[in-house]
């Protein structure tokens, strides 16, 4: 009976080993105690995501604590490095650039990703595989409560040195994201950046069980009864949960002003009791939420415009907590 109890104790982590089906040695771990939070690593010929959309570093495949998990699996097509969502996490996009004035067949650069071959087209397809040209150079170090990815992608025109770095912050349920963009190229960068927010919390499905807060009213035009997702005053619910191929969202969510303190999200599984409080160093710019049936994901943009020569930096900072379940 023994070994059947510890098979049975061992299926979760069985699970997520086929789900992730990654060489160990694309792997990473850290924690602080309160924290354990595993990563797939950026890798052209063998990394878990290898595709165009989002930024090949940061990738979790999952966060423990204090018995809650974070993120996990929430795409349900079947898993291909190069699929644009075949991600999970916390994961940032960029804007493309120079897509506009490069010619077809042409390239065009996009940082986290590198050297991208434009087809013949004329708008941008974030959904859509681009040829890699050049993936620049990755380097990865590790310590035992923080990782920091680099990229440096040699570009005449949007040549940059991009640095992000991911600690836990020693003694708090704390994860403290900060970036460096340096400019190594001739022109000027000007580009946006957002978190996805891939937040699979316990693997609720999505629906009445999740409420999403901000710290302003939120203005997101007319609400139409019936709506899965609806606004009331600070924050987001819903009517039902969602069921299997269904998305929702929310693309004009406005309300927020040019100031950092109304970027301050939260989102709360009031099932599990587990929740988390999303704050940044730079104010929104845009404001975007998104759900399917297994993850819940809202986007706050900031613009970055970095001159040649120069660099900018900014932070996102998770903070993870618990609380008491509704009666």
């Amino acid at each position: 009976m023994k070994k059947i109890y510890a098979l049975v104790a061992l299926l979760p982590l069985l699970m997520t080993a086929v789900a992730f089906g990654q060489n160990k040695s694309l792997q990473a771990e850290i924690s602080n105690e309160l924290i354990h939070l595993r990563y797939l690593l950026p890798d052209k010929e063998s990394g878990y995501y290898r595709s165009t959309r989002f930024d090949w570093s940061g990738v979790m495949s999952g966060l423990d604590f204090k018995g809650h998990r974070y993120f996990g699996v929430w795409n349900p097509a079947p898993y291909d490095p190069t699929l644009h969502d075949a991600i999970t996490g916390l994961v940032e996009e960029f804007t493309p650039l120079g897509y506009a004035e490069a010619p077809a067949e042409g390239s065009f650069v996009k940082i986290g990703v590198g050297v991208l071959h434009k087809p013949k087209e004329d708008n941008y397809n974030r959904f859509k595989y681009y040829p890699i040209e050049d993936n620049g150079k990755w380097k990865v170090r590790q310590k035992s409560d923080q990782i920091s990815f680099t990229q440096t992608l040699e570009n005449k025109d949007y040549g940059y040195e991009y640095v992000k770095t991911e600690r836990l912050i020693k003694g708090k349920p704390e994860l403290e994201i900060s970036h460096t963009l340096k400019n190594r190229g001739i022109k000027t960068i000007e580009t946006s950046v957002y978190c996805h927010n891939f937040f699979v919390i316990d693997s609720t499905a999505i629906g009445p069980s999740y409420v999403v807060k901000f710290p302003f009213t939120i203005k997101a035009g007319e609400q139409k009864p019936g709506n899965v997702a609806y606004v009331k005053d600070n924050a987001v619910y819903f009517n039902r949960d969602l069921i299997k191929g269904e998305t929702t969202g929310i693309n004009g969510l406005t309300g927020f002003g040019n100031d950092v303190k109304d970027f301050d999200i939260r989102i709360e599984n009031q099932k599990t009791g587990a929740g988390v409080r999303i704050t940044g160093s730079h104010p929104i710019s845009r404001m975007v939420f998104w759900t399917n049936p297994k993850t819940l994901c809202p986007e706050p943009y900031i613009d970055l415009k970095v001159e040649p020569g120069k660099e900018i930096s900014w932070k996102l900072t998770y903070e993870f907590y618990t609380f008491d379940t509704p009666k």
